[in-house]
């Protein structure tokens, strides 16, 4: 899961720099939320078309997808009573959908065939693990940011749904870094497909990110 902020707030600053900004406009602050909200929920989606398209195999890839959507669907599920609590929005957020720009690189795969399945799978947790690291490390940056924040009733409520989100997209994180390398020892040849599909996808999670601060 990732989120983007608009172009006017992004001028070269970093996550943090952005995120100080972001907790201190009301409005803002729940448009970011409602995204986190919104992304959340779309992983489900995206994930599950990966389960679909491996078709029971390998059997461990597709437990622990079906447990990365239960988790995800669970932030949402935090995030959209976090927002009712608060007064926030929980509908299709506005401007360019990261998230749409992604799910179409990622539906572009064709998993027929072993040997383009295999490539398929590397492709799909190549770009799972690109957005995840993105995703937190801007959940990282809004819970510093809440912290140096005023400590208002609203605010204490959003930094204790972030950060209880936070360690579970890390650990999105530290799983898919886990099955890459388990695929990249397997030869050199699978060394060297992980490491194009890492070029390749961080290159496409970029330009999708860029697109969103349209």
């Amino acid at each position: 899961m990732t989120v983007t902020y608009p172009r006017k707030l992004r001028n070269g600053m970093s996550a943090r720099d952005i995120m100080g900004r972001v907790v201190q406009e009301r409005e803002i602050h729940l448009v970011t939320l409602n995204r986190y909200r919104y992304n959340e929920q779309r992983s489900c989606k995206d994930l599950t078309d990966v389960i679909e398209k491996l078709d029971g195999s390998p059997k461990e890839l597709v437990k622990d997808l079906s447990n990365h959507v239960r988790e995800e669907a669970r932030h949402a599920m935090w995030l959209t009573d976090l927002l009712l609590d608060i007064g926030g929005p929980v509908n299709t957020p506005p401007g360019t959908s990261y998230i749409d720009e992604f799910e179409r690189l990622l539906g572009s795969e064709n998993l027929h065939g072993e040997d383009q399945k295999e490539e398929a799978v590397i492709s799909s947790l190549v770009a799972i693990n690109v957005t995840e690291k993105r995703g937190c490390e801007y959940f990282s940056a809004h819970i510093h940011a809440l912290k140096a924040a005023e400590p208002t009733e609203e605010n204490l409520k959003i930094r204790a749904t972030i950060e209880r989100i936070f360690p579970e997209e890390a650990s999105h994180v530290r799983w898919g870094n886990r099955w890459l390398k388990q695929i990249a020892n397997k030869s050199p040849e699978h060394r060297a497909k992980v490491e194009q599909a890492k070029q390749k996808y961080s290159a496409i999670e970029q330009a999708a990110y860029e697109a969103g601060m349209d």
